[in-house]
């Protein structure tokens, strides 16, 4: 096998017995696999699909404790849901330290229209903040209409009072996957996307490896390894099953959806938290890569690879924010829209997923399968150390370092100044936009992507977007895209943020990457039906 992806498979084989085999390659997957290679330990990882292909590129961009999390503790006097909120403070003041290209500090605002809700919700916040301590990113403050308006013009003036003005994290879900993968891969661990799990490999009752499919190439090979971790996501009931075929499910799974609108739908620098919706629940309007980003729902669903936004989900959203703004929003607005799913802990006592805790669980089966599921991109840190922890427990493992992954920073960090756009104007010629993208989608790697530029590969995939073409090159040759919808959803967020640019910029993208993978014709023809699929259906 002569290609890089050849190469890696051959890596994999050959080196098995790992210490760690992990499945799946979603935020705890991804923290997972980085852990347990920084304590020194041989660690590989598989994942069916792309990595953050499902539920761990589809999220709100929010890096937060959970206000509504909060509320629920306030309301209920629950105790877990208060120690969920001070654990997720906790991780966003890691996240957005260890990964400061891809996170940034985000003040909300909620628009209070009654003047009894005032006094609430300003306490409420005021307690996020006393639970953050000295991780704090800004003190809530209680603001006027003038100031309200001042912020989102757009908002329905009429019977306003005012607001309350707090802060949380917002970051790039699939980028931050990304930058997990790499600094695992810094860390020693081999990593391999589109490979499915067929089946655990057993020996004296035990679970010793899995039977892999290469699902570019189509080869099955074994891999072998002291333990293995399920870590697929809304999938673990599936890898359960491949252990223990009548495995009670551990999950209960609920889908949320997001739609994108032009940027004049939300300021640059602010976003704006519904807090009531018709029934109940928290809606977000937030900056996001020049665009508005809107959700999410909270429904029951059914385990999908690619689940389709509905159109009463989509209907609903509409509904709130025709409802909070003075500007009638029609689906004509929507320039993309996407579905993920939640992988929640099951509890017979909730009323609706929206009120199941969004904490996480480790088990161990009987023959060694070792699951971890629930919890939230947030806290994903704190997840992995929890399995891995159990994992040196359970398999008698003794790894050369402790957890590392407090103080480590992802790749891209190292060597990042917030000024670093301006490096890449002057060293390369880009313009702003480009520039400012770079410099915040790859951090100090910027630079390796800009140097392609040299190569030839300086225009923008889409002229209204800043991608450009070197960035499918870096894709292919540094972050392991073997699709193209990997560059066009994951590696770049552009299909995600407008569907029709996509569609634009595929001929291209698939011409680049079949220059440098050697696609023939056939697979040229492939890969656009796939794309163009996945852009009138479900990303």
């Amino acid at each position: 096998m002569r290609t890089a992806r050849g190469q890696t498979i051959e890596r994999l084989c050959r080196n098995d017995p790992f210490d760690l085999l992990v499945i799946g390659g979603g935020a705890t997957g991804c923290g997972t696999v980085l852990d347990a290679a920084s304590r020194g330990l041989k660690t590989a990882l598989i994942e069916k699909n792309d990595f953050a292909e499902g539920t761990s590129s589809r999220s709100t961009k929010l890096v937060h404790g959970g206000v509504r999390y909060l509320e629920m503790a306030i309301r209920g006097l629950d105790r877990a849901q208060y120690e969920l909120v001070r654990e997720g403070l906790h991780e966003r003041a890691l996240l957005l330290r260890n990964a400061p290209h891809l996170t940034r500090r985000l003040p909300l605002v909620i628009p209070l229209y009654t003047w009894t809700e005032v006094p609430y919700a300003f306490a409420g916040l005021k307690l996020y903040d006393l639970l953050a301590g000295r991780k704090g990113i800004g003190p809530s403050r209680l603001i006027g209409r003038a100031e309200a308006l001042k912020r989102f013009p757009m908002l329905r003036a009429e019977g306003l009072k005012g607001g309350v003005l707090y802060h949380d994290g917002q970051f790039n879900d699939a980028r931050t996957a990304l930058a997990l993968i790499a600094t695992a891969q810094q860390e020693g661990a081999l990593t391999l996307n589109h490979a499915e799990a067929l089946s655990l490999v057993k020996q004296g009752g035990r679970i010793v490896g899995a039977v892999v499919r290469d699902r570019i190439g189509g080869a099955e090979f074994t891999l072998r390894a002291k333990g293995v971790i399920n870590a697929a996501g809304p999938f673990v009931d599936s890898i359960r099953r491949m252990d223990e075929p009548e495995a009670a499910p551990l999950l209960e799974v609920s889908s949320g959806i997001h739609i994108v609108l032009d940027g004049r739908f939300a300021p640059p620098d602010a976003g704006l938290m519904i807090p009531r919706t018709d029934d109940g629940r928290l809606l977000f309007i937030l900056p996001w890569q020049g665009h508005a980003l809107i959700g999410t729902t909270d429904e029951p669903a059914q385990i999908d690879d690619h689940p389709i936004p509905r159109q009463e989900e989509i209907a609903y959203l509409l509904r709130h924010v025709r409802r909070y703004f003075s500007l009638d929003v029609t689906e004509k607005d929507i320039l993309s829209s996407w579905s993920g799913l939640r992988p929640l802990l099951r509890d017979a006592g909730a009323a609706d997923t929206a009120r199941i805790v969004r904490d996480h669980l480790v088990e161990v089966s009987p023959s060694g399968l070792l699951t971890v599921t629930g919890g939230k991109w947030t806290t994903y840190r704190r997840m992995a150390q929890d399995t891995v922890d159990r994992a040196v427990e359970t398999f008698g493992l003794a790894p050369p370092h402790p957890c590392r992954t407090e103080n480590l920073p992802l790749a891209g960090a190292v060597g990042y100044r917030e000024d670093g756009a301006k490096a890449l104007m002057r060293g390369h010629g880009l313009d702003v936009g480009i520039a400012s993208h770079l410099h915040r989608a790859y951090g100090s790697a910027a630079d390796k992507v800009a140097a392609l530029v040299r190569e030839g590969l300086g225009e923008r995939l889409h002229p209204d977007h800043p991608f450009i073409e070197a960035e499918v090159v870096y894709a292919v040759r540094h972050e392991q895209a073997e699709r193209a919808a990997d560059v066009l959803v994951r590696r770049t967020p552009l299909a995600l943020l407008d569907r029709k640019g996509a569609a634009e910029a595929a001929p291209r993208t698939i011409e680049i990457m079949a220059e440098e993978l050697g696609w023939d014709e056939r697979r040229r023809r492939a890969e656009a039906e796939l794309l163009d699929e996945r852009l009138r259906t479900a990303l």
